[in-house]
């Protein structure tokens, strides 16, 4: 029999506490969004705010040193701070795997999910989580997400889920070529030569894998699958699944832009390290999910970050031609704590390095 709530705390328990998440809560289906889920009307997708005649830049990595490439790429950073890539290298059926192993593991009973909770988790370099910072969120985004920070593949091989490790190991493997092509073309344009050992550890040093899961929901008009927010990586490589929902913020404007899945290829965003290292150059924009009536809908960004014990600020490269420093330095660690203190809300991270 399905359980009936006789109150908030029943429902927390349900969600958050016994491993059911969201995708639980939403196959009781229910016909009327819980309270506890309703944003408020400032934190929900104004869709007349939607331009349907722009998109953001499709770029064909195919020949990745012809210069016009490398110029799209750098454009595209600097003035919408989001792109798609095809014929990135990433083959097709490490794709499917990732995908296919995401929903293999949000299939798994909750007895199962529930090991992976953060207060379950024998590391805390796993956790399950639903909302986005359940202990601090005032409303809860409808979202479930399994969060995998890498530190070694014995690492993953004792703590990742089997039911997705071997795919997420694999897809970081091949990504890896994509990802250095990336830095090395928008490093270029930032005045540093290449991308070799004194600054590849510093730009992608360490990588958080997370597998999204946005169920039906009754009323999506009055939530979000998550709410507007930059990233705090360097780079964010996204694998999206066919559903669509995710939008992106013109830059220095009120209106949003689709994101439309296409087949087979990687959405590319700057993030907030790398605005601030380029000293604004590269943008990192804010972005969110709608969440969806009709189809259950999986997306698996992969974080390149910094790593935890680096500093981050205006690169000297950059500074050296005489630009104002417009970020100071920081430990990449506090300002990513800083990031997991507060609940998503639009750019307001970066402040944190602002001078």
């Amino acid at each position: 029999m399905a359980p009936s709530f006789t109150n908030n705390k029943e429902l927390k328990t349900f969600v958050f506490d016994d491993g059911h998440g969201v995708k639980g809560l939403s196959e009781l289906k229910i016909e009327t969004l819980p309270e506890l889920f309703i944003q408020p009307y400032e934190k929900r997708l104004d869709m007349s705010k939607v331009v349907h005649h722009e998109s953001i830049p499709v770029i064909d990595m195919s020949n990745p040193d012809d210069p016009e490439v490398m110029k799209h790429i750098c454009d595209a950073a600097e003035n919408w701070g989001f792109f798609q890539v095809v014929n990135h290298g990433v083959p097709f059926k490490v794709l499917d795997d990732v995908k296919d192993a995401t929903k293999r593991f949000f299939s798994l009973q909750a007895d199962e999910k529930k090991k992976y909770l953060y207060k379950n988790c024998p590391t805390k370099n796993v956790r399950l989580v639903s909302s986005f910072i359940p202990e601090v969120d005032k409303a809860y985004e409808w979202k479930d997400y399994l969060s995998c920070f890498y530190v070694s593949d014995d690492e993953a091989f004792a703590y990742w889920p089997s039911v997705c490790r071997d795919q997420l190991l694999e897809y970081m493997k091949e990504s890896e070529p994509l990802i250095k092509t990336l830095l090395k073309v928008l490093i270029t344009r930032l005045g540093i030569s290449k991308l070799d050992e004194t600054n590849e550890p510093f730009l992608m040093g360490s990588r958080r894998m997370n597998l999204n899961y946005y169920p039906i929901c009754p009323n999506p008009e009055l939530t979000v699958g998550v709410g507007s927010h930059s990233d705090v990586s360097t780079l964010t490589i996204l694998l999206q699944d066919e559903t669509g929902g995710l939008y992106v913020r013109k830059l220095n404007s009120d209106n949003w832009v689709h994101v439309p899945p296409i087949k087979g290829s990687l959405t590319i965003n700057i993030g907030d390290a790398l605005q601030i290292m380029s000293n604004g150059r590269y943008k990192s924009i804010e972005h969110h999910v709608v969440a969806n009536a009709h189809e259950n809908r999986i997306s698996v960004p992969l974080f390149v970050n910094p790593r935890p014990s680096d500093g981050i600020g205006p690169l000297p490269q950059v500074i050296v031609r005489g630009e104002t420093a417009l970020y100071k330095h920081v430990l990449y660690s506090d300002y990513v704590k800083h990031f997991y203190r507060k609940s998503h809300n639009g750019k307001d991270t970066i402040e944190f390095a602002r001078v």
